[in-house]
């Protein structure tokens, strides 16, 4: 898993499609979000993942409000067998 800061990923956004993963609860993406698709932690815990399926190649970067959630999201995901993934440092607190 590498690690990509809040200020690289706002200028990459600007010219580039990426795969955003929140992986914070419903509320907490109504609240505040930066378009990436909701799979909430206990979902990748659970390999509840169909909707990311085919991304299992291409780059993933995980978000949620501190860095921790989406870390432990990433780590899961590699062990599943996503070989490009990404965490965002500081999350949506890094973020804002």
């Amino acid at each position: 898993m590498q690690i990509i800061e809040a200020s690289v990923l706002k200028q990459r956004m600007e010219s580039e499609k990426l795969n955003l993963i929140d992986v914070r609860q419903p509320e907490e993406h109504a609240e505040f979000n930066i378009g990436g698709i909701l799979l909430p932690l206990g979902n990748i815990m659970s390999m509840q993942i169909d909707e990311i399926e085919d991304l299992r190649h291409e780059e993933i970067i995980c978000y949620c409000r501190s860095g921790q959630r989406s870390m432990q999201a990433a780590m899961m995901l590699e062990t599943m067998g996503f070989t490009n993934v990404k965490n965002l440092a500081g999350g949506m607190l890094g973020w804002q």
